[in-house]
């Protein structure tokens, strides 16, 4: 049985209780590793590099570029989204970009890109 794709969330500290996109992410049953700096970023990935794919979130606490080089100098199987709250959001080394806005918009290209961890058979109990 595959694992399920783990995905590295670089975002700024929720000022509410919870991250909604996590939350989405999470009950989409994807594994979640979060990060709430450039720094807490580059060094997760350096704990876990076999993250199926990092989400960056650009806001002043998230340096995209930098965090999006590390794992770039590293690996190419392990793509880039990049969430901007603003139209001129721009991160050089994401593969893809969404509005930080739209929590299933995000979903729905992880689905797209890594399948459904929904699908995976789960392991069958013993009896």
């Amino acid at each position: 049985m595959e694992p399920r794709p783990t995905l590295l969330v670089a975002e700024p500290e929720p000022l509410q209780a919870l991250s909604v996109r996590k939350l989405v992410l999470e009950t989409g049953k994807f594994n979640v590793l979060t990060a709430h700096s450039t720094r807490e970023g580059v060094d997760i990935f350096h704990l876990f590099p076999n993250i199926t794919a990092a989400i960056l979130v650009g806001e002043s606490e998230i340096d995209c570029d930098k965090v999006a080089s590390a794992i770039k100098g590293a690996t190419d199987k392990a793509p880039v989204i990049y969430l901007h709250a603003s139209i001129g959001g721009r991160c050089t080394r994401a593969d893809h970009d969404l509005s930080s806005h739209e929590p299933e918009a995000l979903l729905e290209l992880v689905r797209s890109l890594f399948g459904d961890p929904r699908q995976i058979e789960s392991p069958s109990k013993c009896a």
